[in-house]
């Protein structure tokens, strides 16, 4: 491992709270489920009976979406903002927004929203039932389903909030980003708070075109094993209420750090030493004023593809070397693409919360070629603080750094 250094033009961090947090996977819904998942290696994942897909992989369905939005709200139906509906409605998150918007006004809370393909399955759906002429079906609403926005949209309006809002697409790295535009509007002032998160749902475009690229797998994916053969596609939503830490205590979770990079190495392909990422976890070092040494724990991005989680073994050994415990959590909730970032930061804060370190029971058996200090069982240990890395398509990669209050 190299000696630290922060990258040029690097400057730190305030600290911001995490007040609540919640969000919905194939793990089941809410923190206390998600929590007895991980605790117990339990994956959720299984054979792609998704729609008509016909696809020899497996999958991370969440349950509960049966239910339309209605109401006011009803020309937002589609299975992203159902599966954003599924995750606002567990742990008191609702409510703990609503008492926010008590004390800030609605017009000062930001929502800053991530997703990859938001509602593109309302679109694909739509497309099977064009008239002969092509016309596509009466009813179908473009701009409150699939548009990338419609997600922010949605969410602002179910929260009763009016400030400044944005959705982010940045592939895989798109709810992870989210967290650093919320930072800056906060710190620039626009904003007292901001809810943090977003959703990606399973569709046809992602099934269909990640296998086309030979990147699924015929088995639950194993990151990190010798024998790892491609992704498992999952679907997840969560969100995290974001406020100034002026009053933080000890046990609340902060957001310490956030690092992004932009390496566009190649369209679908990480660098192959992973200096993208090397960059992002760096970055998000010297945004927290911290040190390697400082981390006791990085959720990796770890999607079970042979290049990728070769190239992030490399950036993981150029900046923490061996010494770091490190897994990644797609073994047990699929990649859930544009969402990955929100749900490993939660289950990061969850890792802080209640003093473990997660494994990754799906994988088998290491692969020798691989240096990092990887994890195949839980730790029951109290990582002071917890890097989580998201990277996605076209070289756009982000990681944060999570800890407890001083």
């Amino acid at each position: 491992m190299a000696e630290f250094t922060a990258p040029i033009g690097s400057r730190p961090m305030k600290p911001l709270k995490i007040s609540r947090f919640t969000l919905a996977s194939c793990l089941g819904p809410g923190l206390a489920a998600t929590l007895s998942a991980l605790r117990a290696g339990r994956g959720g994942l299984r054979p792609c009976d998704f729609e008509t897909v016909e696809i020899p992989t497996y999958i991370g369905a969440a349950e509960g979406l049966d239910a339309p939005i209605e109401g006011n709200l009803a020309a937002y139906d589609c299975r992203n903002n159902r599966l954003a509906r599924l995750a606002l409605r567990q742990d008191d998150f609702e409510a703990a927004v609503a008492e926010a918007r008590g004390r800030y006004g609605a017009d000062r809370i930001g929502l800053f929203a991530g997703t990859s393909t938001a509602g593109i399955l309302e679109t694909e759906l739509a497309f099977r039932r064009r008239d002969e002429a092509g016309a596509l079906p009466d009813g179908f609403r473009y701009k409150e389903t699939h548009n990338t926005y419609s997600i922010a949209d949605y969410v602002q309006r179910e929260l009763g909030l009016s400030g400044p809002a944005l959705a982010v697409s940045a592939a895989c790295a798109s709810t992870a980003k989210a967290f650093g535009n919320a930072a800056r509007m906060i710190q620039l002032g626009l904003c007292d708070a901001a809810i943090v998160g977003g959703a990606d749902s399973l569709c046809l475009t992602t099934l269909y075109g990640f296998h086309s690229l030979q990147l699924t797998s015929e088995t639950p994916c194993r990151p990190f094993d010798a024998a790892r053969d491609g992704i498992s596609i999952g679907e997840a939503a969560g969100f995290a209420l974001v406020e100034r830490a002026d009053d933080a205590a000890p046990e609340d979770i902060l957001l310490l750090g956030i690092g992004e990079s932009s390496d566009a190495h190649h369209m679908s392909s990480p660098h192959p030493e992973g200096l993208g990422a090397r960059l992002a976890m760096e970055k998000a070092l010297a945004s927290a004023a911290l040190g390697p040494a400082d981390i006791g724990y990085v959720n990796l991005h770890g999607t079970a593809t042979q290049i990728g989680d070769a190239a992030e073994d490399r950036a993981i050994l150029s900046v923490f070397g061996a010494r770091t415990p490190c897994s990644s959590t797609k073994g047990l909730t699929g990649h859930t693409l544009g969402a990955s970032g929100i749900l490993e930061a939660i289950i990061s804060a969850l890792c802080l919360k209640d003093g473990f370190i997660p494994g990754s029971p799906a994988t088998l058996k290491l692969d020798p070629a691989l240096g990092s200090n990887y994890r195949i069982e839980n730790l029951d240990r109290q990582p002071d603080r917890v890097m989580s890395n998201s990277f996605g398509f076209g070289g756009s990669n982000c990681s944060l750094i999570l800890g407890h209050g001083a």
